[in-house]
């Protein structure tokens, strides 16, 4: 199996309700290593490069199906993880056009070059910077609504009910579902759902393979980590060859 190095970060407190993490992924094989990602309610930004590839900035939306993809070989990837709330007050753009798909940024993008990519932890500072200058250059106050909405979803790692979550923000289900549909290309119910998935994998990593908090009972979670992973979770578990790299990084 190939080694690969990984590294997580967490965002300073201004920028928590709009950052998940940054992090990154190295592998310095000769060998490349195949993966199966899930979805996990989080829109990713990368910058990579590889011997064979030149580098470059994408960007990828929400997903709401597995899909199957690999690490090349001699290759290096750092990423910032987003939450809601960042693509309206960080990107100022829309990623409904983005599900289960991704599209390429400027080489230039947010002045980031490869050379950045040979230090993680200065990668943070000057991602952090640098999305931290976007947010004031905007002078948009954060609408209050969608606070309480971001905070109610991420919470309860999208257990919430949609009236719950509507109740919480004091913004009607009809309209978060328009937001949402034109800010990410998902309703909110089904984004909970994708939420309550990835609240998932710290079990299923541990062997826990039964259903905890967010799930009715057995069947219901057995059905719903099949629709997300296209896999049983012990499957999932086993992850053998590191497949599954959600999975990988937790351990």
């Amino acid at each position: 199996m190939t080694a690969l190095e990984y590294k997580i970060s967490r965002p300073i407190k201004e920028l928590s309700p709009f950052v998940e993490s940054f992090w990154m992924i190295v592998n310095e094989s000769e060998d490349s290593h195949k993966v199966t990602v899930m979805p996990d309610g989080r829109v990713d930004i990368h910058f990579f490069y590889s011997d064979r590839e030149a580098f470059h900035a994408s960007i990828a939306g929400l997903e709401h199906a597995p899909s199957q993809t690999e690490i090349p070989a001699r290759s290096v990837m750092f990423a910032v993880s987003f939450k809601l709330l960042a693509m309206e007050y960080v990107l100022g753009a829309s990623v409904a056009a983005l599900v289960n798909d991704r599209a390429l940024l400027p080489d230039d993008f947010w002045g980031i070059c490869k050379d950045d990519l040979d230090d993680f932890d200065q990668f943070c500072r000057k991602l952090s910077d640098r999305i931290h200058q976007l947010i004031r250059a905007g002078n948009k106050p954060v609408d209050p609504r969608k606070l309480k909405m971001n905070d109610a979803i991420y919470a309860s790692k999208g257990a919430a009910s949609v009236q719950a979550i509507s109740e919480a923000a004091h913004w009607s289900s009809r309209q978060i579902n328009r937001y949402f549909n034109q800010w990410f290309g998902l309703s909110l119910k089904a984004y909970c759902s994708i939420l309550r998935f990835r609240a998932s994998f710290a079990q299923i990593s541990e062997g826990k393979l039964f259903p905890e908090d967010f799930f009715a009972d057995q069947a219901h979670f057995i059905k719903e980590v099949k629709k997300y992973s296209g896999y049983t979770p012990k499957e999932l578990y086993k992850n053998k060859d590191g497949r599954f790299i959600q999975l990988s990084t937790l351990k």
